[in-house]
């Protein structure tokens, strides 16, 4: 059975991390994007970030450019935006692509587990998916949801 441990990701300072390094952690993945209307969700990721990272949570975001032209960044100026405008603290990845033949394994497999109203594609940027601590994808969640109306997902699944 695939899990999120069986993936790795480029940081966006450019070192291999793995995955696997969030066993046992509950963790919420987001393709995000610093020109979009959705981007002040950064704000809200962050918050989500410092209310359960004690309690075995992480954030992990993935910059992606397909929708909009909405990322044109290179991933230092991403990296500079998010901390600048948001504080975000949590991790974040080099920038990757979320649909199509070019699609980042990770997120290939999260739209296999859950498929959203596009079936097997990423409708726009701030899909946030929810994984359990046995790394299995628990929830997916629209752009349109607001990070804090994940935290009734989390908190059940930190308890679990």
């Amino acid at each position: 059975m695939t899990t999120l441990q069986d993936f790795s990701a480029r940081s966006i300072d450019g070192h291999d991390v793995d995955l696997s390094t969030y066993q046992g952690q509950v963790v919420l993945v987001v393709n995000t994007a610093s020109q979009c209307g959705f981007t002040p969700q950064y704000q809200g990721l962050q918050q989500l970030q410092d209310s359960y990272a004690g309690q075995g949570f992480a954030v992990l975001g993935f910059p992606c450019d397909q929708f909009g032209n909405q990322e044109p960044g290179d991933d230092a100026e991403i990296a500079g935006f998010c901390e600048r405008n948001f504080g975000v603290s949590f991790p974040l990845f080099s920038k990757i692509e979320v649909n199509g033949d070019g699609a980042h394994p990770l997120f290939q497999w999260l739209k296999d587990e859950k498929s959203g109203l596009l079936g097997g594609k990423i409708k726009w940027n701030f899909t946030k998916f929810l994984i359990g601590k046995d790394g299995q994808v628990l929830g997916r969640y629209s752009p349109t949801t607001k990070p804090e109306k994940i935290s009734k997902d989390i908190e059940k699944a930190l308890a679990r």
